[in-house]
């Protein structure tokens, strides 16, 4: 008679996988209670509902300034993700590949205003729109297109972190292969370099939207009228209204940038540049 020995799991593995579970829990407890809380039909919320509803929903869709933030919001982060990610690309190529004094200063340098809080850098943009209004005699803060350069600022960073990162687990022998077989810099950056990064730069165009598209502290210093965007107008309702109408645009919300991520991962798989 044959007996089977099991391995038994270890007590450091057990309290590994707990402790995994425990950080996942406290992640997604947020998201799922803003979720479930869209569904409540009461306004005042109390566990357990006496009923559920979809009426948060229609009282949101019904409310013309969510509509508008969202198409701004889109509109802004598109335009950002466009403008950021070439030139972070670019400066990304220069750091990885050129050879010139000073490299580590520029990457630290591009890579700065991940580090400074939001509400200091929006609280010292608009000084300098104030000054540069002053200075050209036109209107820039609170227009479209200051807040597009803004949150552009926003998509460098996280777009030379990232291409960054995937430029330096590429081989390069490919690269050189096809230089001596007489293909010029052009042709070897669009036939070999470009998409052999190419999970970078999408990644790196996936955060930048989702950044921009969910941004607040910067953009509420920023926005001017009938220019606001998703965030500040949710903010906004805050001031005068608390119910579940803001837990249901925060749902769609998620579900939005839910869908992107998944949508992104089917093509790219964002657990190699991530």
């Amino acid at each position: 008679m044959m007996f089977r020995l099991t391995e038994q799991p270890s007590v450091g593995r057990v309290l590994m996988r707990t402790l995994i579970a425990l950080a996942y829990l406290i992640i997604f407890a947020p998201v799922v209670m803003i979720v479930v809380t869209s569904f409540f039909a009461q306004e005042l919320i109390s566990f357990p509902p006496p009923a559920l509803s979809l009426a948060w929903y229609a009282n949101a869709w019904a409310k013309p300034e969510f509509l508008r933030g969202l198409l701004t919001s889109f509109q802004v982060a598109l335009l950002a993700a466009a403008i950021g990610v070439p030139i972070g690309t670019a400066a990304a190529l220069a750091i990885v590949r050129g050879e010139f004094p000073g490299r580590q200063a520029l990457s630290s340098f591009l890579l700065a205003p991940l580090a400074v809080p939001g509400v200091v850098a929006g609280s010292g943009l608009y000084m300098l729109y104030v000054l540069a209004e002053d200075f050209f005699d036109r209107d820039i803060k609170a227009t479209t297109e200051g807040l597009v350069a803004a949150h552009t600022l926003l998509a460098i960073p996280w777009t030379v972190r990232l291409v960054v990162a995937s430029l330096q687990g590429l081989d390069r022998r490919a690269e050189e292969a096809a230089a001596n077989l007489g293909a010029n810099p052009f042709t070897v950056f669009r036939r070999i370099t470009l998409p052999m990064m190419r999970p970078g730069v999408v990644a790196a165009a996936m955060f930048s939207f989702i950044q921009s598209f969910e941004n607040l502290d910067l953009s509420m210093l920023l926005v001017g009228p009938g220019r606001i965007t998703l965030p500040v107008a949710m903010l906004n309702y805050l001031e005068f209204r608390i119910d579940p109408t803001l837990a249901a645009v925060a749902t769609v919300q998620i579900t939005l940038v839910g869908l992107l991520m998944v949508v992104t991962d089917r093509f790219v798989k964002l657990s190699r540049v991530v």
